[in-house]
């Protein structure tokens, strides 16, 4: 009998994304993009609730991963760390701080 496989709710691949355990691929840079980018658009009341300046912090993180995602060295660690803390500050507002270890160290 064959199981049927469920999508993550969004939420929860984004965590599992920002997961210092977790091994960063162009696939999930993309989908962390594209999550940011449908809940601007979307006008999510959790990124509604952020302040202006930590707003901007946002915008210059994610435009920060977007560039490194074109400019992208394979398997150099270093830059790999620097892209999933620029997706983490991206995403700020969107999840807990207490939901991904180490994640949301910036303050507005």
């Amino acid at each position: 009998m064959q199981q049927t496989v469920y999508p993550k709710p969004p939420d929860r691949r984004l965590e599992q994304i920002l997961s210092p355990n977790h091994p960063l691929c162009k696939d999930d840079v993309v989908w962390v993009l594209e999550f940011v980018k449908k809940k601007v658009a979307e006008q999510d009341p959790r990124l509604l609730d952020l302040p202006q300046p930590r707003l901007l912090k946002n915008f210059q993180h994610f435009a920060e991963a977007a560039t490194m995602l074109l400019q992208r060295r394979p398997s150099c660690v270093s830059e790999a760390d620097r892209l999933r803390t620029a997706l983490m500050e991206a995403s700020f507002g969107l999840l807990s701080a207490q939901t991904v270890p180490g994640a949301y160290r910036s303050s507005p």
